[in-house]
């Protein structure tokens, strides 16, 4: 048997470690093009704030066993050695002459030495019943705390994430504008080697292209820098590389939204932890009332006491004594302190209500809000993508009439220059309608992580 309990706690604990090192590995790492997916879940193991949290839930269930702990029998060793200098002395009637003046006697010993054993029951103690009343609610408003934290990571992590892509997307639309206007300067200097034009055309073509490249600069730079927030936010390594990718199909899929919902603050993490507070104020007032009560405790006492007059054989003879008994303490008159406890509690209670309240206003103005911005967002997204599609069917029109010569080359200009607006403003509303409905979700609490 003890060979087979051996094995089986070996093999429990080596599948433990297997499955914590499977799952540190898993989150350690990132794929070589990482996804929104991955990003938030990495950041969910180790977002500073997030780890933070949840060593705040370990220390709140260690404190919470801590307090639970009075309810066990207390037990202790206290231990003492002592030399008196000068015995005490004790003033005794003179048995042959009561009247008479008291004797001076000294009594006891010059060496002793004592070691008490205590052991101490509690029965009764209201703090210790507020703790056991109030233990899953305050462990429950840990975890709604990490919670809270978890669902402001995800956004903060998808909002620099579409951020990065945003950068991104607009680096590939410079680069393709700079492709086209290579092919519009090369078609300019051979329209003006062939006398067809002068030469502005082809310097123009020039500047709208060094232009373009210093542009390409300044994304790229801007794109360090998002890359560092997004980091920052996921708790990821700055000396480490990271790469995203995303779907453009799926990332127009992501950016709608059911704007017929309507909020339930249950939902909502926020409403959540209130209710939990309110159950702690509730018991709050419960304490206060037990202040009226008694504390009981049992205690059982044994001592060894050695005493003797030769400090080398102090430790030759115990007289042990031993005892125990029930105390009751219950003060009687605090000038009407407990009253007033009890009366701010149900005042604190009471307050709690107008929380509730104003927090519902809160949501329902802030859902409003982020609902309202996102229509109009969505309005504008809608619009700037069919302009896109627009000034690009422009942009290649005039292209074929200026190698035609029916265009000069500041039509050209003028086009490229509207459709490169036009896609910037189509990433741009792109970004902002998908972070509007990362704000509606988080009102209406429906943000997943």
């Amino acid at each position: 048997m003890r060979v087979l309990f051996i094995l089986c706690s070996f093999w429990l604990f080596s599948s433990k470690s297997y499955s914590v090192h499977a799952q540190t590995t898993a989150s350690d790492t990132l794929s070589a093009y990482a996804t929104l997916e991955e990003c938030i879940q990495y950041a969910l193991a180790h977002q500073v704030d997030i780890r933070q949290a949840q060593l705040d839930e370990q220390i709140t269930d260690r404190t919470i066993k801590s307090r639970l702990a009075d309810w066990y029998p207390q037990v202790g060793f206290n231990f003492n050695i002592q030399h008196y200098l000068q015995l005490p002395v004790v003033l005794f009637p003179d048995l042959n002459n009561p009247s008479g003046p008291r004797r001076e006697i000294r009594t006891g010993v010059t060496n002793s030495s004592t070691g008490a054993f205590t052991l101490n029951q509690t029965i009764f103690n209201r703090d210790v019943l507020l703790a056991n009343r109030t233990a899953q609610d305050v462990l429950k408003q840990a975890v709604q705390n990490t919670t809270n934290t978890k669902i402001n990571v995800t956004v903060d992590v998808s909002k620099a994430f579409y951020d990065l892509l945003l950068t991104r997307q607009q680096q590939d639309i410079l680069n393709a504008q700079i492709e086209r206007l290579a092919r519009n300067l090369k078609d300019a200097v051979n329209q003006f080697k062939s006398g067809i034009v002068d030469k502005t055309d082809y310097q123009r073509a020039t500047i709208a292209l060094n232009n373009a490249t210093a542009q390409l600069k300044q994304a790229q730079e801007q794109a360090i820098a998002r890359e560092a927030v997004l980091k920052n936010q996921m708790g990821y390594p700055v000396e480490r590389p990271l790469t995203i990718t995303y779907d453009s199909t799926r990332l127009e899929l992501d950016a709608q939204l059911d704007t017929t919902q309507i909020v339930n603050y249950q939902n909502r993490i926020e409403y959540q932890r209130l209710q939990t507070r309110r159950n702690l104020l509730r018991a709050e007032i419960d304490y206060a009332r037990w202040s009226f009560l008694p504390t009981v405790s049992f205690f059982v006492n044994y001592n060894l006491l050695y005493q003797n007059q030769e400090f080398a054989q102090l430790y030759g003879r115990t007289f042990p004594n031993s005892l125990f008994g029930l105390t009751i303490a219950l003060p009687l008159f605090q000038g009407g302190k407990r009253l007033q406890n009890i009366k701010i509690a149900e005042l604190q209670f009471e307050r709690s209500d107008w929380d509730m309240t104003g927090l519902r206003n809160d949501i329902n103005t802030e859902f409003t809000q982020a609902l309202a911005q996102y229509k109009g967002d969505w309005i504008n997204y809608l619009t700037l993508r069919e302009n896109v599609s627009l000034a690009r069917e422009v942009y290649d029109v005039i292209q074929l009439q200026y190698k035609s010569g029916v265009k000069t080359y500041l039509d050209v200009v003028i086009a490229q220059t509207d459709l490169r607006t036009a896609e910037f403003n189509y990433t741009n509303a792109l970004y902002q309608v998908i972070s509007s409905k990362l704000d509606v979700e988080r009102a209406l609490g429906s943000i997943d992580y």
